[in-house]
């Protein structure tokens, strides 16, 4: 019997679709699939914001909806799997809207899950973060629980690094768990070449290679205050977007080239995630990358020279690809869920105790 996790990130590229069998208290990827999010409706979601008008959120959570259904549906069929055995679909689907700090914290997702329900015929877990931030928490990271599940090893320290829009670490030590967003990952390396060179991301790092960190720029964006709060703490692109850049490469006397400001994201990424690792605890022995930063072959090295001492790998290195970890996170969500099992970890996320996490669509 197996579960499906699906989830769509900050780039919005793609629908990240995972086959998931649990065993001997490990997830075990039995099928994985990506299937991509056209250009005009990515834009479309990308687009919206807290003036967007109401009637076009529905359509686009409706369309997405169906897209997440027929996802499950080409997963199936690819997999040679029938849908009666599917227990759940855990479906984390789009965020468009994650406010961790405000008077009423709240988290948005669009791909209806009644549609997705209704359109496979299998159960499905949806809305995983409000149910934490109702008691007070973030709703995010919630990944580190599934880590401790997957990777805690005895006698080490391990981090696991996930780098996608926005970068989060798990900090797996001595029975302790510790985790929280450090900042950006790829989202404004993508949104930079995106709007210059009109390209999804800077494949390999190699734009931001053929530029020079901008020493300036790079002192004014580190001053921001999110990198010096303490956990538990979350991020998205509404703190760190296109305006958040702007407001500072406006504070440089000097002109800086387009391919310098990319080199200069790099390297904010890069810090920003090596300084919240080595601030985590005095000793790491392995970093385990997943995300799609993990392709970024310019960062991955940038990482392995401000973590020196410490060894640097992906999740492979564990038996799961570095794409499918977070697809497979939500597919353990829902497993939580279906068996009545709390899955946020305070520590993490700031809540005030461990509670369920997702609504449960049934098509019974």
């Amino acid at each position: 019997m197996y579960y499906i996790g699906l989830m769509s990130g900050t780039s919005m590229d793609a629908i990240d679709a995972a086959l998931v069998e649990f065993d001997d208290d490990k997830a075990r990827l039995k099928f994985y699939r990506e299937y991509p999010i056209e250009n005009s409706l990515r834009h479309q979601i990308r687009s919206i914001n807290e003036k967007s008008d109401l009637g076009h959120i529905a359509d686009l959570d409706h369309e997405l909806g169906h897209l997440f259904a027929i996802a499950v549906n080409n997963l199936l069929e690819e997999a040679k799997i029938k849908p009666e055995d599917i227990i759940a679909i855990g479906n984390h689907g789009q965020t468009i809207l994650h406010k961790p700090d405000a008077t009423h914290k709240t988290s948005h997702q669009i791909s209806d899950p009644n549609v997705i329900c209704a359109e496979t015929g299998i159960t499905t877990v949806a809305d995983f973060r409000r149910m934490d931030m109702a008691h007070g928490g973030q709703g995010a990271p919630l990944a580190s629980a599934f880590h401790e599940y997957q990777f805690q090893q005895k006698n080490k320290s391990i981090v696991i690094l996930n780098i996608g829009g926005i970068a989060n670490i798990t900090l797996l030590s001595n029975n302790e768990v510790v985790g929280f967003d450090t900042g950006p990952g790829n989202a404004l390396l993508d949104d930079w070449i995106q709007q210059n060179k009109d390209k999804e991301y800077d494949k390999d790092g190699a734009w931001a290679k053929s530029g020079k960190t901008n020493e300036g720029l790079l002192r004014l964006v580190l001053s921001d205050n999110y990198f010096s709060l303490s956990a538990p703490k979350s991020s998205g692109r509404e703190y760190f977007n296109m305006i958040w850049l702007q407001s500072y490469i406006n504070e440089i006397d000097e002109g800086i080239s387009t391919e310098d400001v990319q080199a200069t994201l790099l390297q904010l990424s890069a810090i920003t995630i090596s300084d919240a690792i080595r601030d985590s605890a005095k000793q790491i022995d392995e970093v385990l990358v997943c995300g799609g930063g993990a392709k970024n072959l310019l960062l991955m090295e940038t990482l392995e020279s401000l973590l020196s001492g410490s060894s640097v790998s992906t999740t492979e290195k564990y038996g799961l690809s570095p794409d499918c970890i977070e697809a497979v996170t939500f597919a353990w969500l829902a497993k939580q869920r279906i068996e009545n099992k709390t899955a946020n970890l305070p520590s993490v996320t700031g809540a005030t105790k461990s509670v369920l996490l997702g609504g449960v669509y049934s098509p019974y």
